[in-house]
């Protein structure tokens, strides 16, 4: 019945998800469930208050004069103290009994977390206090030897600088982040205003610029076709606020959908935002087909969401049904109303939807292309996956306004011969932002164009060079520029760009396995703009990825990563996070 679509919500009503915390004692919980933090949505302990960050005069004052503290006592402290509550809180699900009081900036409130009063566990924990008392003595006493071990510095991750906590040019940097000093990622060098050197600084003169490269447009549209990027420089940490220019556009192409709505994609994260937009799709007629990868092994299904579409969907499949469910299911496109494709490398999860991770989303306005499509996703919906399906007979070339395009779908179409194809071909320049290469056609296609004098250049992500087939080693022995990335999320995009005038996207990574087992599927876009643009974009992250990733590779959760230590994600699989990774631990 579609009475009980309309009532369907995958968050308790008595209970709300906490989606950021701002301090120990001010978080911003999700109290009418949409997903979003709304302006009303802070909320502050009505009994407790923390060290912070940011602490206001009186409070440095009442510690100053109570607990012999500094400033930066205060905040050292303030820092751990989050810390605390990020383990604690950041997206559990909690119960608030508000106290009648609020201001600009806040609701007070109690906060309980299974039952138990989190101002009582934050007064416990040594970080809150209770009019000036601090709650626990000893925890505190050892929470402060701790703080002073620290030594917080402010990271600008753009200029590679780093500042302390007071100074001006810190305070005024586009994109930074506060970390301790023992987690700065190497290269770092210190702010010349504020960790003073013996020379005084020329008047109107300082060393920190605020941002040493200009970030390229992340969105171009040429008629038919709207190509989006994300810039994980940007995004330390995934979330599921679907508050990026491309969660917002798949929401609006849900909502305007008036027929189908086709999905088949690797996994699903709930992302609030859009499970809503698909039930009222559901509620209003629009009919939801859904095709998905599952694992025989429980253990590995690590989507939490499939359910939530399956349970929508009129009709649906998955690729552990066949013969050959150890290969998967890795495409991530939408069809809407048999019209419009959205495809690309991005998963829908937290991390691809948020930008946390680099990815690559095309829109491509087009019946003739999204009925190719369609094609592909009607023999997956009745159980052919893999090599089981057909190669489908239907034109895979197309022309829309100033592009030409090419759709081939993997393992039928062995879309790497393409690949080779254009690398062979190419007169000036081929760039790859690409998760990973192990592909020996494609590497050996890589090394002959370096012989002949084409400029190539490779990113790859850090996790990668650790895969067992990399062929990284290779590339790099034959003289090709290769650089590994050297942040917290992954660089995900499955991406080429060939002499201003190619571009390669989607979901099929340069891989034995996404060439000839895993259903996929890939878009070569002719067109210059489309081209010069991404070029941009790449040279753009060439230059933030220090030179010395030429020659070495840095570990995907390790102070070298910036952001891995910090973001609460196990970025390197090893079921480790943070500080209890042997990479962000301290005598590493």
């Amino acid at each position: 019945m579609l009475v009980s679509f309309g009532i369907f919500s995958v968050l308790n009503k008595n209970k709300h998800e906490v989606l950021d915390i701002i301090s120990a004692d001010r978080v911003a919980v999700d109290v009418n469930n949409d997903g979003l933090i709304d302006n009303d949505e802070t909320i502050c302990l009505a009994d407790v208050e923390s060290f912070s960050l940011n602490p206001n005069d009186n409070f440095i004052k009442q510690c100053s004069d109570k607990y012999k503290l500094s400033k930066f006592d205060v905040m050292n402290l303030g820092y751990l103290a989050r810390e605390y509550s990020i383990k604690t809180l950041l997206n559990k699900k909690v119960s608030l009994k508000f106290s009648g009081k609020e201001n600009n900036t806040c609701k007070y409130a109690n906060i309980y977390l299974d039952g138990l009063n989190y101002s009582n566990m934050l007064f416990n924990s040594g970080y809150g206090l209770k009019n000036g008392q601090i709650g626990n003595i000893d925890k505190f006493r050892n929470n402060l030897k701790i703080s002073k071990k620290l030594k917080l510095v402010v990271l600008n991750h753009h200029s590679n600088k780093y500042h302390t906590l007071d100074c001006k040019y810190g305070a005024i940097a586009h994109d930074k982040i506060i970390i301790p000093f023992s987690q700065l990622p190497k290269g770092m060098s210190p702010c010349n205003f504020c960790h003073k050197s013996d020379k005084p600084l020329t008047k109107n003169v300082h060393t920190c610029p605020l941002i040493t490269t200009k970030s390229p447009m992340l969105k171009l549209i040429d008629g038919n076709i709207s190509i989006f990027k994300f810039d994980y420089t940007k995004r330390l940490k995934p979330d599921i606020l679907c508050n990026t220019d491309v969660c917002k556009m798949i929401v609006n192409e849900i909502d305007n959908a008036t027929d189908s709505i086709d999905i088949a994609i690797y996994g699903y994260d709930n992302i609030p935002l859009i499970t809503s937009s698909l039930i009222n799709a559901k509620n209003r007629g629009v009919k939801i087909r859904f095709v998905y990868d599952k694992d025989p092994s429980p253990l590995h299904n690590f989507y939490r969401g499939n359910d939530i579409i399956k349970d929508l969907a009129d009709e649906y499949m998955t690729d552990i049904r066949t013969n050959e469910a150890n290969k998967i299911m890795h495409n991530k496109f939408i069809i809407i109303d048999g019209k419009k494709v959205i495809t690309g490398s991005m998963n829908y999860s937290k991390a691809g939807l948020s930008g946390y991770d680099i990815n690559d989303v095309v829109v491509i306005n087009s019946e003739p292309v999204a009925q190719l499509y369609k094609a592909e996703f009607e023999q997956m919906l009745n159980g052919k996956f893999h090599n089981t399906k057909s190669r489908l007979g239907l034109p895979n070339r197309f022309s829309l306004g100033d592009s030409e395009i090419e759709v081939y779908f993997s393992p039928k179409d062995i879309s790497a011969t393409r690949l080779v194809e254009l690398i062979n071909n190419a007169q000036n320049y081929i760039y790859l932002p690409t998760f990973l290469i192990t592909q020996k056609d494609i590497t050996n296609a890589l090394i002959a164009a370096k012989k002949r004098n084409i400029d190539v250049r490779i990113i790859i992500d850090a996790n990668s060079v650790y895969t067992k087939n990399s062929t990284h080693k290779a590339l790099r022995a034959a003289g090709i520029l290769l650089k590994v990335e050297n942040y917290a999320g992954k660089l995900h995009s499955k991406t080429m760009i060939v002499d201003d005038k190619y571009l390669v996207v989607g979901s099929m990574n340069f891989s034995n396995s996404g060439n000839s087992f895993n259903d996929e599927n890939m878009l070569v876009i002719k067109n210059t703009q489309f081209a010069k643009n991404y070029k941009e974009f790449f040279l753009y992250l060439w230059n933030i990825i220090p030179d010395k990733y030429l020659k070495t590779s840095p570990r995907a959760e390790s102070f070298d990563s910036i952001g891995s230590c910090i973001d609460g994600v196990d970025n390197n699989f090893d079921g480790k996070i943070d500080s209890l990774d042997d990479g962000c631990k301290l005598n590493n």
